[in-house]
């Protein structure tokens, strides 16, 4: 028997991909079997209708931008976008895609990577975040200071930070163990979130220090006003099982451009105030 090539369709059925076929103005001439599987749509429920239908309202712009791209004869490749399931939910696919000027179609071959999405978002988080906490992390903030830098030097607006180093967090931990600090941690950690702005920022810089970014603050004094707004807060006792413990903050205060003009000087003025005034009350 001599062997003969099966027909085209037949082999892309086989493939893990989805792999579609549309017009020039977007409409779908044919999608393999992996298409129902990713997307949730039979073939005969897609086929004549628009693929931008599908796409995730929030990535149509910038998915016709790429379409435009591959229609002057581009090759696109890893491209990214999500997709609505057919059951509601939102899938992301990772596309390459050719015009074929020729027979008036496009070509596009999409692999989901929702999963890889999902994983790359957790490293991202992980990258700028405290993992105990949940609070931004020193290196987002030194990020996020640096661009309050930039944009007070463009507008004139202040910016100022506050540095935080509990008092009293030792006995949490001599008395209550490690656990009962990171409880503790967690809580500090609420309570600053809770007395701050939204356009501020706070973060965990140590094992019970703690940095405050606020954006648009205008001078020292008005910093001094949110660091006692943030102590007030941190001054009900923390109820850990049958015992209570009482914290307080040592606090440090940098503005730019007066303490300086990049992070690293800035958070060191702080630093530097903040255990000045940690001396003193403990004189």
């Amino acid at each position: 028997m001599i062997p003969t090539l099966p027909p085209l369709a037949d082999v892309l059925d086989l493939m893990p991909d989805a792999v579609c076929v549309v017009d020039v103005e977007g409409h779908l001439l044919f999608v393999n079997a992996s298409f129902q599987r990713i997307f949730g749509y039979r073939p005969e429920e897609v086929l004549g209708q628009r693929i931008f239908d599908l796409v995730h309202p929030d990535d149509r712009a910038a998915t016709a931008a790429q379409a435009e791209q591959v229609m002057t004869g581009k090759l696109q490749l890893h491209f990214r976008n999500r997709y609505l399931h057919k059951s509601g939910h939102s899938v992301d696919i990772q596309w390459s895609a050719r015009w074929l000027p020729e027979h008036g179609v496009r070509i596009g071959v999409g692999r989901e990577v929702t999963e890889l999405r999902r994983l790359e978002r957790e490293l991202e988080y992980r990258a700028y975040h405290d993992s105990l906490t949940g609070l931004a992390n020193r290196d987002r903030f030194r990020h996020e200071l640096q661009a309050a830098i930039e944009h007070a030097a463009r507008t004139g607006h202040g910016v100022a930070l506050l540095y935080l180093d509990l008092d009293g967090f030792k006995v949490v931990n001599d008395r209550g163990g490690h656990e009962a600090g990171d409880q503790v941690l967690r809580e500090v950690a609420q309570r600053l979130q809770q007395g701050v702005r939204q356009d501020d920022l706070v973060a965990r810089v140590g094992g019970d220090e703690f940095v405050v970014l606020l954006p648009g603050c205008r001078d020292a004094k008005a910093a001094q006003a949110v660091a006692d707004q943030l102590r007030a807060r941190l001054a009900p006792p923390f109820a850990l099982a049958d015992d209570l413990f009482l914290l307080d903050a040592s606090t440090g205060i940098a503005c730019f451009p007066a303490d300086g003009t990049d992070p690293e000087t800035l958070l060191a003025h702080a630093d530097r105030a903040m255990y000045t005034a940690k001396r003193l009350r403990m004189d």
